[in-house]
């Protein structure tokens, strides 16, 4: 086991400018979706895990690759291209700068891999709505192409709306749809195979989790020790296994405190109102859920960053 998470772990020389919060650990989960060959490509999700201890919850927080942000050193651009320049490094830093909030981990994993640890975990539990059975099922041949693990089977498609346990490769290919609707519905259903994730491991005891993490860990790169990971899940293993995951999206999508649509050279942005980072803060931090921040009571205070 000491082996596989040697394998899996990547030293960083990223120091954060924010002073560590006792009780809060923030790790940036990282779905990438390089081609082979590429040694630059953008990610592809990015949510914030968040273990907190002050109030015994786990928070998973997307953040829209679109946002148009600073990206330190190359200007203003899309959230996703920071890791184009400069890896998980600079995404840390611009995510620091523009939304002050403090970062203390990641981990990465390529959605090829993703499909073998869903399928290594025995599927996830989703809610599959009428409307997304045909974009599924335009997107499972693909995903099922490119599945590598070798017990996956005949190929099988979605018939049918309502809760279905996915597999590495239909839980891909729902990750993935994008034409159905829009970026945030597209992050709303990333959240969704992850939360699933947890739920799939959540009954297993203390005494399970080294063989887990030996089977998947081959399939992650982090800045995780092993250390760190032992104690993180020690620290929250007991409210994980009672509490649902708490959920948010940044920017807040409403049609006040973002604008979307094409931006000068940037393509098509959200335009974020660059006040509201404080609702992000205290979601995270203080344990208020964004709907119910008094910030959003008051339209006074927008600014939307042109």
């Amino acid at each position: 086991m000491l082996i596989r998470i040697n394998s899996a772990h990547v030293e960083d020389n990223y120091n954060s400018q924010y002073k560590k919060v006792e009780g809060i650990t923030n790790i940036l989960l990282l779905g990438t979706d390089g081609r082979e060959n590429e040694d630059k490509y953008r990610s592809d999700a990015m949510m914030i895990l968040t273990i907190d201890t002050i109030h015994n919850d786990i928070k998973l927080t997307s953040l829209a690759r679109d946002t148009y942000v600073d990206i330190p050193g190359h200007g203003k651009g899309k959230l996703n291209a920071a890791y184009f320049w400069g890896k998980e490094d600079l995404l840390f830093k611009t995510i620091e700068q523009n939304f002050k909030i403090g970062l203390d981990k990641f981990v990465q994993v390529d959605f090829e891999d993703l499909m073998n640890i869903v399928f290594v975990i025995g599927g996830v539990d989703v809610e599959i709505e009428e409307r997304e059975i045909q974009s599924l099922n335009e997107g499972i041949p693909g995903a099922y192409n490119s599945c590598t693990y070798a017990e996956k089977g005949e190929m099988q498609l979605i018939n049918n709306a309502g809760k279905h346990t996915l597999n590495g490769y239909q839980a891909i290919a729902y990750a993935r749809m994008r034409y159905l609707d829009n970026g945030i519905y597209r992050d709303g259903r990333q959240r969704k195979i992850i939360s699933g994730m947890f739920d799939g491991v959540k009954d297993l005891s203390m005494s399970e989790y080294p063989k887990l993490l030996n089977t998947l860990l081959p399939y992650v790169k982090t800045n995780l020790t092993v250390g760190e990971m032992l104690n993180l899940a020690f620290t929250s293993y007991s409210f994980a296994t009672s509490k649902e995951i708490k959920q948010a999206e940044y920017p807040i999508i409403d049609d006040k405190h973002v604008k979307g649509g094409k931006y000068k050279n940037a393509g098509w942005v959200w335009l974020y109102d660059v006040n509201s980072t404080g609702v992000l803060h205290d979601f995270i931090y203080e344990d208020i859920n964004m709907e119910d921040n008094e910030y959003l009571k008051d339209d006074s205070k927008i600014e939307l960053n042109y």
